[in-house]
C-alpha cells in the first residue's frame, strides 16, 4: 500500500528530470553555436587574408585591404584590421556577429605569397 504523503512524488521527480534536460540541451546549443561562430570566423578570416595577398601580388585587381573588406563583408564580418607588408603578406582580424547575442567571434588569418614567411 502506498502511503499518502508519497503521493505525486513521480511527478516532482518528473519536472526536475525534465527540467535539467532542458537546461542540458540549452548548453549544448549554446557551445556549439559558439564553435560553429568561431569556425565560421576562421574560413572568413582565411578568405579575406587570401585575397588582400592575392590584391598585393597583383593577381586580382584593387588595394588589398580594400578586397578584404569586400571578402569579409560577403562572408557576413566586419573587418577590424588588415596590414600588407612589403613582401606580399597580408594579415586581417575579423568579426562575426555570434548567434548568441553578445558574443561575437573573432579570428585573425595570415596569407602571403608561397614561400614567403
Amino acid at each position: 500500500m502506498r502511503r499518502a504523503d508519497e503521493l505525486g512524488a513521480a511527478s516532482i521527480v518528473s519536472v526536475g528530470l525534465i527540467a535539467a534536460i532542458v537546461l542540458l540541451t540549452t548548453l549544448t546549443l549554446g557551445v556549439v553555436a559558439g564553435y560553429v561562430d568561431a569556425r565560421r570566423a576562421a574560413a572568413t578570416a582565411d578568405a579575406a587574408a587570401l585575397a588582400a595577398a592575392d590584391a598585393a601580388t597583383g593577381a586580382i585587381s584593387g588595394l588589398p585591404c580594400e578586397v578584404a573588406d569586400r571578402m569579409a563583408q560577403r562572408n557576413g564580418a566586419r573587418l577590424v584590421s588588415c596590414a600588407v607588408d612589403t613582401a606580399a603578406v597580408s594579415t586581417v582580424t575579423v568579426v562575426v556577429p555570434g548567434r548568441i547575442p553578445g558574443l561575437d567571434a573573432e579570428a585573425t588569418a595570415r596569407a602571403g605569397p608561397p614561400g614567403s614567411p
